[in-house]
């Protein structure tokens, strides 16, 4: 079982505040989501295998793809 299914509340958490606020950074998801941002990088890799597809910018802003299926 993938990791990502473990925590996918968590992970769909997250998702869903990027695509609410396109652009955020992992600093600012972590702030609201009540984690550290360390953790909001770990996952990062483990939504795009969960097939929920993000860019960072050249800022670190976070931006939503559509969800792969």
């Amino acid at each position: 079982m993938p990791f990502w299914n473990k925590k996918e509340t968590e992970f769909e958490e997250m998702a869903e505040k990027i695509e609410d606020q396109p652009g955020i950074s992992a600093s600012e998801l972590a702030r609201q989501l009540g984690v550290p941002t360390s953790t909001v990088t770990r996952r990062l890799p483990s939504l795009d295998e969960a097939g929920i597809l993000l860019s960072e910018d050249e800022k670190g802003g976070l931006w939503p793809f559509k969800k792969r299926k």
